[in-house]
């Protein structure tokens, strides 16, 4: 059964992200843990599916202030798939260079920052952009995708460098070159992607040591409650005080 043969290959991947990436986490999120407890933020950044460990991570139950999203709507499937701002157009913009700067211009960095990517193959023009342009700002750079099923692939970029060359930390999502895993008798193209699965897998491995690092050096976090547990009088106070955290740090951003 194909159902079975996708959770087995979904098994392996985060079997794999376990076994080999759990120094490359640690390194990750000491990093992140630094930046948020100087009071600065984690800025998160992805193309296409991959702005979908950006959006499970933060804002949602169990996540908290510091990790700030930076998600450019032309550069997301999820808004049409032909016509205005559609796939093709999509597929286009992620490969345009220079487009990635005009995108960083509309925030403000710090050299306490540090700059969070996702990227499957790393090896788009935009990423690369923002990736450089943190850089040029003094962060720290993250990156998170398939390093080792990318190997030998050529960045699409004037630097000739992909975002695992630039990064100072990455964590491998363990993923295949294809991102799809499952063969069909009758079609060339696999189906069953694992990417966003590895994606999300590293994503709360990681944040819960982030978590996990600054409880440990007694930093107050700013978490966000569910506010559906029966029972729960102070759930909507302390979503309130997370988001008016969240608000009196964001103008700085």
């Amino acid at each position: 059964m194909l159902a079975r043969q996708w959770l087995n290959h979904a098994r392996d991947v985060m079997d794999q992200i376990e076994a080999t990436q759990i120094e490359n986490i640690k390194k990750a999120a000491t990093v992140m843990a630094n930046s948020i407890e100087k009071g600065r933020w984690v800025h998160t950044f992805g193309c296409g599916h991959a702005t979908l460990p950006i959006e499970e991570m933060y804002p949602r139950i169990g996540g908290f202030v510091g990790f700030h999203p930076i998600v450019e709507l032309p550069l997301t499937f999820f808004t049409n798939i032909v016509g205005g701002m559609g796939v093709n157009q999509f597929v286009f913009l992620e490969r345009v260079e220079g487009y990635g700067v005009e995108i960083m211009k509309g925030y403000d960095f710090h050299e306490d920052d540090c700059m969070w990517i996702f990227s499957h193959t790393g090896i788009n023009a935009v990423n690369i952009d923002v990736a450089l342009e943190a850089r040029k700002r003094g962060m720290k750079l993250i990156v998170f995708g398939a390093e080792a099923a990318a190997a030998g692939k050529t960045g699409r970029h004037s630097s000739g460098k992909t975002l695992f060359q630039l990064a100072d930390v990455v964590v491998d999502s363990c993923a295949p070159a294809g991102d799809a895993c499952i063969s069909l008798k009758n079609h060339q193209d696999k189906v069953g992607p694992v990417s966003t699965m590895a994606f999300v897998t590293a994503v709360w491995m990681t944040v819960v040591t982030v978590a996990e690092l600054l409880d440990e050096r007694g930093y107050k976090l700013h978490i966000h409650p569910s506010h559906n547990v029966p029972g729960d009088t102070t759930a909507k106070e302390r979503l309130s005080n997370a988001l008016k955290e969240y608000k009196k740090r964001i103008g700085g951003v």
